[in-house]
């Protein structure tokens, strides 16, 4: 996609494994707190979740691991200010059907 070659497949499996434990550390933090850092949103939140969207634009979350994660991406999706990462494309991969639905 970015014009450097084939993904090393050894860096997919790794962070395909990865994935999992950053989704359960959020889940821990959201279950004892409104926002990831604290009570109030801050740059934590739209910075994670800035990262989160380009795993989510190639479906690669697993977002029935946890209804807490996908609640606050869901907060943080329909805000104003994240709105245009989403209306975002990569030219010849097009972004999944649930990719900017709030409700997905």
């Amino acid at each position: 996609v970015m014009g450097r070659g084939y993904p090393d497949s050894r860096n997919v499996k790794t962070g395909t494994q990865r994935i999992k434990f950053h989704l359960d550390y959020m889940s821990w933090l959201l279950d004892r707190r409104r926002w990831l850092a604290g009570d109030r949103m801050t740059l934590a939140d739209f910075a994670a979740a800035a990262h989160l969207s380009c795993l989510d634009y190639i479906s690669d979350v697993d977002w029935n691991r946890s209804a807490t994660v996908k609640d606050w991406y869901a907060k943080i999706k329909s805000r104003p200010a994240f709105r245009g990462l989403l209306a975002d494309q990569v030219a010849g991969f097009p972004q999944p059907a649930h990719y900017a639905d709030l409700d997905f």
